[in-house]
C-alpha cells in the first residue's frame, strides 16, 4: 500500500509502502478493547480498603443481656448490621492489572494502525527540526500538517520535540517502543516519522 510522505508544510515530497500484515489488517476490536482495558488497569492505584468487623474500633463486649429487652439479640457493636460495624465483603488493596500476551497487543496495535490509515487520520513525515525548543514553533508545525489532537511517533529520543510538546494538551510525542493502543485511540490523528517506520515493522512483524 503506497502512502504519500509529506514535509512540515504538508507538502508532498515522496511515497512509502506500508506492509499489508501491518496497515491492512482484519478489524478485530474485541482485541483492542482487552489491550486498552489491560492498560488502564494498570493505572489503577488498588488501595481502596474498608475495615471488617475484625478491624473496626469496638470493645468485644455484649452490647446488652441476651433475653428480656425485646430486642434482636446482639454478641457485638462490630456487626455489619450495626451502625459504624464492619463491612462485608468490602474492597481491600489489590493489583487490577494484568497483561494480554503478546500476540494479543501486536495484533491489537495492528488494528488501530489499520483504523487510523483507513480513517485518513495517519500522516507520514519526512522529518521533524525545529531549530529550538519552542512550544509556539510546535504548535505552528503541528497546525500546518492540518491535524490538531496528535500523537507524533519518533525513531528515537528527541529531546527538542518532547520539550517543545510538553505544555501541549492535545499532542504527545511517543518513541516506536512506546506506541500503544490507549494513546493512539485517544488522540485523532497519528504522525509517524519516514525513519519510524522500519521500527514500528520491527517490532510487529514477529
Amino acid at each position: 500500500m503506497l502512502v504519500d510522505v509529506v514535509n512540515l508544510n504538508n507538502e508532498k515530497v515522496g511515497q512509502v509502502e506500508l506492509p499489508d500484515l501491518i496497515y491492512n489488517v482484519e478489524m478485530r476490536p474485541h482485541l483492542v478493547h482487552e489491550v486498552v482495558t489491560a492498560q488502564l488497569n494498570s493505572r489503577r492505584a488498588g488501595t481502596a480498603s474498608t475495615k471488617t468487623r475484625a478491624e473496626v474500633a469496638f470493645s468485644n463486649r455484649k452490647p446488652y443481656r441476651q433475653k428480656g429487652t425485646g430486642r434482636a439479640r446482639a454478641g457485638t457493636r462490630r456487626s455489619p448490621v450495626w451502625r459504624h460495624g464492619g463491612t462485608t465483603f468490602g474492597p481491600k488493596p489489590r493489583d487490577f492489572s494484568f497483561r494480554p500476551p503478546a500476540q494479543v497487543r501486536r495484533g491489537a496495535l495492528k488494528v488501530v494502525l489499520t483504523s487510523k490509515l483507513q480513517n485518513q487520520r495517519l500522516v507520514v513525515l519526512d522529518s521533524f527540526e525545529l531549530a529550538e525548543a519552542k512550544t509556539k514553533a510546535f504548535a505552528s508545525a503541528i497546525k500546518s500538517l492540518g491535524v490538531s489532537k496528535a500523537v507524533v511517533v519518533t525513531p528515537g529520543t528527541n529531546e527538542t520535540l518532547e520539550r517543545s510538546s510538553r505544555n501541549l494538551p492535545n499532542c504527545k510525542i511517543l518513541r516506536v517502543e512506546g506506541l500503544n493502543c490507549y494513546d493512539l485511540m485517544s488522540h485523532t490523528h497519528l504522525v509517524i516519522l519516514k525513519d519510524s517506520l522500519a521500527g514500528i515493522e520491527a517490532r510487529l512483524m514477529k
